[in-house]
C-alpha cells in the first residue's frame, strides 16, 4: 500500500520547502493536526443545525457518485450561490420516504456555505489557511466552493475516481482542493484514495454549460482514469488533505455503522481566467472572494 506525504501541520499554514516538494511531486498531501478538533465538531454542529432547519424531507435532488450526475441541472447550477441539498440515492424508499434521518441521508451541501454562512465563513478564512495559500503560490487566491460531505453509515456511495479541474476550470488551471476531516476517516468508512504523481497527467474531460445551458461532459483525453487508486488518505479529525485539480481521486463506500463528515474548499488563482461555461457562476451580488 502506497503512502501519502504527511507532515505535522505547520503552526502558521505557510509550507516548508519539504512540504512543497512533496506537493509537487505527488499531487497530494497529509497535513496533521491543521485544524481544531473542537471548531471541526463546532462546523459539524452547524452543518447539522441548517439540515434540520432547512433541508427538505422528499427525494427532490440527489447527487450519483458513481455518474456524477443529479436530479436536476438548474437545482444544481443554482446552488453555486446558495445552500443546497443533495440526498444519496439509496435514501427513500419505493413510495419516496427517507429510511432514516435526513443527516444519515445526505450525501452533501452545497456550495457556497463559506460565503452565505457565519460558521462556515469563519472556518473557512482563517490567517492560517491565507498563508498556506500564499505559501502554494496563489497570487490572488478565491474561494469558489465549498462542500459538507456526509458519507453515512451504509449509504454513503462510492465515489468514482474524478479530477476536480473537470468542474472547477480555469484558464491556465489553478484549481487546490482543501479536505478538512471533520470526522475520522479510515478504509472502513470510505476515506479518499489517490495516486501519487498522476496529477502530472493530462486533464481527461471538461464539464461546462452548452449553448442551451444544459451541463455537458466533454472528453480530452481518452485515457481511463484508474478504477482503483493505490494510496489511502487516513485522516482523524482537524487533518487536512490538500490536492491538485488534476489529481485523481476517489473513495469507497462507508461499510461502517460511523458517518464520514469532510469539508471540502476549493481554491482557484483570480489571476487565472474563469470561463463563462463553467456550470459555478455567480450573481453580480456575490461575487468570488479571497481571504478578505
Amino acid at each position: 500500500m502506497t503512502e501519502l506525504a504527511t507532515f505535522a501541520a505547520p503552526g502558521d499554514g505557510r509550507l516548508t520547502d519539504d512540504m512543497l516538494a512533496a506537493f509537487q511531486d505527488d499531487g497530494v498531501l497529509i497535513l496533521r493536526g491543521f485544524a481544531d478538533p473542537a471548531e471541526c465538531g463546532t462546523l459539524r454542529d452547524q452543518a447539522l443545525a441548517l439540515v434540520a432547519r432547512e433541508a427538505p424531507e422528499q427525494a427532490e435532488n440527489f447527487f450519483s457518485t458513481t455518474s456524477n450526475v443529479q436530479l436536476s441541472d438548474d437545482y444544481f447550477v443554482r446552488s453555486g450561490s446558495n445552500i443546497s441539498y443533495f440526498f444519496e440515492e439509496d435514501a427513500f424508499t419505493a413510495s419516496g420516504a427517507l429510511k432514516q434521518a435526513k443527516a444519515d441521508s445526505l450525501n452533501k451541501m452545497g456550495h457556497a456555505m463559506h460565503d452565505l454562512d457565519p460558521a462556515f465563513q469563519k472556518f473557512s478564512r482563517t490567517p492560517k489557511l491565507a498563508a498556506l495559500a500564499s505559501s502554494l503560490g496563489f497570487e490572488k487566491p478565491l474561494l469558489v466552493q465549498s462542500m459538507y460531505i456526509f458519507k453515512p453509515p451504509a449509504i454513503g456511495g462510492e465515489v468514482i475516481c474524478h479530477q476536480d479541474s473537470t468542474y472547477l476550470y480555469t484558464e491556465p488551471e489553478s484549481c487546490v482542493g482543501f479536505w478538512f476531516a471533520i470526522d475520522d476517516a479510515d478504509l472502513e468508512n470510505g476515506c479518499m484514495h489517490f495516486l501519487p504523481g498522476a496529477h502530472k497527467g493530462p486533464l481527461r474531460s471538461l464539464n461546462h454549460r452548452n449553448e442551451d445551458g444544459k451541463l455537458v461532459t466533454d472528453i480530452i483525453d481518452p485515457t481511463p482514469l484508474p478504477e482503483h487508486l493505490a494510496a489511502p488518505a487516513c485522516a482523524r479529525r482537524g487533518d487536512l488533505v490538500i490536492f491538485h485539480g488534476r489529481s485523481p481521486h476517489m473513495s469507497a463506500v462507508n461499510q461502517s455503522d460511523r458517518p464520514r463528515h469532510a469539508y471540502t474548499l476549493h481554491m482557484i488563482d483570480g489571476a487565472s481566467v474563469w470561463p463563462a461555461e463553467n456550470w459555478l457562476q455567480r450573481p453580480a451580488d456575490l461575487p468570488f472572494r479571497g481571504f478578505d
